[in-house]
């Protein structure tokens, strides 16, 4: 029971010395994205569903959530942030050239539409991220018609 005892508070003192260590975050301006929005004219609906559902994890500007400091947890915030910055990044679409915007705006409107984004894990603490079945077929829609625009 001793040793028990003894790697509990090992683990305890590991926990609270881990929380002097936090990853970088993204918290850039989210006017980054405003280059994306002007060129791809999401109506205003979509344009307030992508900024509650997509934008946190797929730009430079990540609203983060209090336990958003508490390590590990902030750690895997921030692997799903980077992932997704990776995947599509709305802050550096004006650098994404015309067939890649074209792959990128198919991805979108498949991603939503098989209902894979945005992630469980996502919605879980952000429920007004959570789309409703016209906000799906409103990006599915936008986003079909502005790839139209880039296919070559």
């Amino acid at each position: 029971m001793k040793i028990f005892k003894k790697i509990i508070g090992l683990l305890l003192i590991l926990l609270v010395i881990a929380q002097f260590f936090q990853p970088e975050k993204n918290e850039g301006e989210i006017t980054t994205v405003e280059p994306f929005i002007k060129e791809t004219k999401p109506n205003n609906q979509v344009h307030k569903t992508l900024k509650t559902a997509c934008f946190d994890c797929h730009s430079n500007s990540t609203r983060y959530p209090w336990y958003s400091s508490i390590t590990p947890v902030n750690y895997w915030l921030a692997d799903h942030v980077n992932h997704g910055k990776e995947e599509l990044n709305f802050s550096e679409w004006a650098t994404y050239s015309l067939k890649r915007k074209e792959h990128k705006m198919k991805e979108v409107w498949e991603e939503v539409e098989k209902g894979k984004m945005p992630l469980d894990s996502y919605t879980w603490t952000h429920a007004d991220a959570r789309l409703t079945k016209e906000e799906v077929e409103q990006v599915i829609n936008w986003a079909k018609s502005v790839q139209s625009k880039y296919k070559i």
